[in-house]
């Protein structure tokens, strides 16, 4: 059996982008396009498929959410022993302390580095401190002056991490907001250019997430890097050209478009998504019976909106209080399908299971939890929107896996 490939995840949350990294999983069948990823698919079940492994194993993952971790550890140590591989310390913390002797934290030979460093900074939603985040490493409000370990400067800390442990290739993922504020996306990749043992930083792209089977509006912007020393001279050449050849483009190709056609499937919905998962009274799921109690405020506040069950969602937030979108709303609040579909059957937002779906977790994937392994703690709603919501969508972030895999070993000397 062909080793796989060690993966160091930094940021992790509940394991959005490492779940992606690794594959394995089940999502709708329609979420995928045979036609341009006939070998993705290993099973195949009414409307579900199991994705294929990828060559990528976690062997590191980092937050410093406990929440994030319990659920992490929930769903990652069904599939292998590895409860023990996620550290909840901060970042700056780790790298101060392996840089000054103090202990090993990090394991040996990392081939890839994956991290979706803090966006709240970068988000239009959010005030757009950027790299003037008064907030600190650990989540804290400061009240001095912001700096390095600020909120809005943790991408340093991951540049920091690649440099001890030298991956071959890293992936860093945040929102698009980052793109239009100031000049971050530029200063950003700069400052992964100048790593120490030489990265090739290709130019950063906007990731628009229906372009890849998800069926909500998310956009998120995807930074990459290759080792220079690691890379074969072709390879070099081609991304280090500012039009990076086609068949060395790290990017994943597009599968799905708003009409389909060339080989495209149409964009996913949230009908397709949610089909089957009925009503949160009558499902044994905790994270489908539980859902936001929050009530209309208005349809000129965020979150007020009746998903369209034939069309995209809107971006999954991780704030749930009155910014989790309605499943359905009352006639007087503007539903436009509450007598056609659904009866008499009352108001509500989307559960924290349908938020799941809609980000194509598996529904194996718990959020919200009052026992486990024999030892109780417990994981509320809140904490599993705020999961969801900070998520990378593991079907995105499989399409990032499958694309690097496919060129792996054209790419990079044995």
């Amino acid at each position: 059996m062909v080793p796989k490939k060690r993966l160091i995840s930094l940021f992790s949350g509940c394991g959005g982008m490492d779940l992606g990294f690794e594959g394995g999983f089940r999502v709708r069948s329609a979420f995928v396009n045979p036609f341009f990823h006939p070998d993705w698919v290993i099973t195949q079940e009414a409307e579900w498929v199991t994705l294929a492994p990828t060559c990528f194993e976690t062997v590191f993952a980092n937050d410093i959410e406990e929440h994030a971790k319990r659920a992490w550890n929930l769903y990652f140590g069904q599939r292998r022993n590895v409860a023990s591989i996620y550290n909840v310390m901060s970042i700056v913390d780790i790298v101060k302390i392996v840089k000054n002797g103090i202990m090993k934290v990090f394991p040996d030979s990392i081939d890839i580095l994956t991290g979706g460093f803090p966006c709240n900074d970068f988000s239009v939603a959010g005030k757009r401190n950027g790299f003037d985040s008064h907030r600190s490493h650990s989540g804290e409000i400061r009240l001095d002056e912001p700096s390095v370990e600020s909120r809005g400067q943790l991408y340093i800390w991951m540049k920091e991490v690649i440099e001890i442990t030298q991956p071959k290739v890293f992936v860093a993922e945040n929102v698009k907001g980052l793109v239009s504020l100031k000049d971050v996306k530029n200063v950003i990749e700069n400052d992964f250019r100048r790593i120490g043992g030489g990265y090739v930083v290709v130019p950063a792209r906007v990731l628009y997430a229906p372009d890849y089977g998800i069926p909500q509006t998310r956009e998120r912007i995807i930074f990459m890097g290759f080792k220079r020393s690691c890379l074969r001279p072709e390879a070099l050449i081609a991304l280090c050209n500012d039009n990076i050849p086609m068949d060395y483009d790290p990017y994943p190709i597009q599968t799905h478009s708003k009409i389909g056609g060339n080989g495209c499937l149409a964009y996913s919905t949230v009908r397709q998504a949610l089909d089957g998962l009925g009503e949160p009274e009558d499902s044994d799921d905790l994270s489908h019976r539980f859902y936001s109690k929050a009530k209309f405020m208005g349809a000129h506040c965020q979150g007020q909106k009746e998903v369209d069950l034939d069309s995209l969602c809107p971006t999954i937030r991780a704030e749930h209080h009155g910014n989790i979108e309605y499943r359905r709303l009352s006639l007087e609040h503007g539903g436009r399908r509450y007598d056609e579909l659904h009866n008499n059957l009352h108001e509500r937002r989307l559960s924290v299971r349908e938020c799941a779906r809609l980000q194509t977790f598996p529904d194996d994937f718990r959020f919200v939890v009052k026992e486990a392994v024999g030892r109780s703690f417990f994981i509320n709603s809140t904490s599993g929107y705020k999961m969801i919501g900070n998520a990378v969508p593991p079907l995105l972030a499989y399409h990032l896996a499958k694309r690097i895999e496919f060129l792996w070993d054209k790419i990079f000397e044995e």
